[in-house]
């Protein structure tokens, strides 16, 4: 299985169309949606984990690609400072990957970087403002 984050930025005359069910429907892909900013007729913007077989996945993006879909892969670069966290554990309760967690027994908050999706709700229910985001988006070719 093939994953990657990716930033859809999409123009105004294909917001209502069913373009995410194609990609599950036509290249046997499967999604996430973690942020999406859609209005009738106005350009928009999605971040979706986006994972399937890896021709399956280059297909689907050529696919975005051609209905005029700006597609980038957005680098996991959510980080955790460690010198503000005090290990309260509110991060691991909204995160949806499992990407931090509390160790147990020593009940320190783990993250492991390799599996966040980038959703950033782990900044905004860090009461000590340790989860810091920086999206380092590079152009799919």
């Amino acid at each position: 299985m093939y994953s990657k984050t990716l930033s859809l930025r999409f123009p105004g005359k294909i917001a209502g169309q069913a373009v995410v069910v194609n990609l599950v429907r036509d290249f046997d892909l499967t999604f996430n949606i973690l942020k999406a900013t859609i209005y009738p007729r106005k350009d928009g913007f999605m971040v979706l984990e986006l994972g399937g077989h890896r021709k399956n996945f280059q297909k689907g993006v050529r696919y975005l690609k051609s209905l005029g879909i700006k597609v980038e892969n957005i680098g996991q670069d959510i980080r955790r400072d460690e010198s503000r966290c005090y290990h309260c554990g509110a991060c691991t309760a909204v995160c949806p990957t499992g990407a931090l967690y509390i160790k147990r027994p020593e009940m320190d908050v783990v993250f492991e970087k390799d599996k966040c999706s980038a959703c950033e709700w782990c900044v905004l229910a860090c009461p000590a403002r340790a989860m810091v985001v920086s999206f380092n988006k590079r152009v799919l070719l």
